[in-house]
């Protein structure tokens, strides 16, 4: 059956064309969550537990070689990380794989993901507009994974180094549940991954009239403290990865006026076209 032109179709139209994208996207992450989870092994030993390997993982090797160049003694530069993973349930280990699986499902099929949501908005929007936005899909994706990388390759080794050689007495021992040192690494990947989101989430914010360039100027105090505590919550409460993980952001909040001021532009000079 064809499909209804967009002025057609009723509000439980809408609803059952929602569905079936909604679908698509659950089965998409299904696909690729079983294919994670036939290739569970190499993606525990390559990807979630390399940032417990302080002698290979980059971040922690540049970091070391910054330290030494400024003669600053610091735990980047240590043998091995000071906690042992343990798992203390029986379906422990079968539930990281799973969750994880679920997560690499996400994350990869983002770009489908993104896709079907853009085939259930753009019929709404004009010709011209679906036009100017026809790298939505590449740009947001885009953004996504550099932000996913942000969170694996800052925020998640700055995190568990700063938790792992934190102590308050000699004689407590960091024997970390996996399913705690996993939650760290999907929490800091997934949260920035979404964070690099805000210039898309702006210029639809500005399309439908919320956000003006003149709002994210006036508030820009306000947006400086919303980072610093966004930054506090997805790191350790250490000055210096704050302020590692608030400067990213900070930029793409400027990006987001400069995006935010093209769209009204754009607005007011159709406004005078049609008059």
């Amino acid at each position: 059956m064809a499909k209804k032109d967009i002025n057609e179709m009723s509000f439980l139209d809408h609803l059952e064309d929602l569905r079936w994208h909604l679908i698509r996207i659950c089965l998409a992450i299904i696909i690729v969550a079983t294919l994670a989870f036939i290739f569970s092994r190499f993606i525990f030993e390559n990807i979630i537990f390399a940032p417990l390997e302080m002698k290979s993982f980059p971040t922690y090797n540049f970091l070391c070689n910054a330290a030494n160049y400024i003669n600053l003694d610091t735990t980047f530069c240590n043998e091995e990380m000071p906690l042992i993973l343990q798992n203390r349930t029986m379906a422990g280990q079968f539930s990281a794989d799973i969750w994880t699986a679920i997560l690499g499902g996400f994350v990869i099929s983002f770009p489908y993901i993104i896709y079907q949501l853009w085939k259930f908005i753009s019929p709404g929007l004009h010709k011209d507009e679906r036009k100017h936005s026809r790298g939505f899909i590449i740009i947001s994706s885009l953004l996504f994974f550099i932000g996913v990388l942000f969170g694996y390759y800052i925020v998640t080794p700055l995190s568990l180094n700063f938790l792992a050689n934190y102590s308050i007495s000699d004689i407590v021992d960091n024997q970390i549940d996996i399913s705690s040192y996993i939650a760290l690494v999907r929490s800091s990947a997934l949260a920035s991954g979404l964070i690099f989101e805000l210039p898309i989430i702006i210029y639809f914010l500005t399309k439908i009239g919320l956000v003006t360039p003149e709002i994210l100027r006036k508030y820009r105090k306000y947006a400086l403290v919303i980072v610093l505590i966004l930054s506090a919550i997805i790191t350790p409460p250490d000055i210096a990865s704050q302020v590692i993980v608030a400067i990213p952001i900070l930029i793409l909040y400027q990006v987001s006026i400069y995006i935010s001021k093209i769209v009204v532009r754009n607005q007011k000079r159709k406004e005078k076209e049609h008059v």
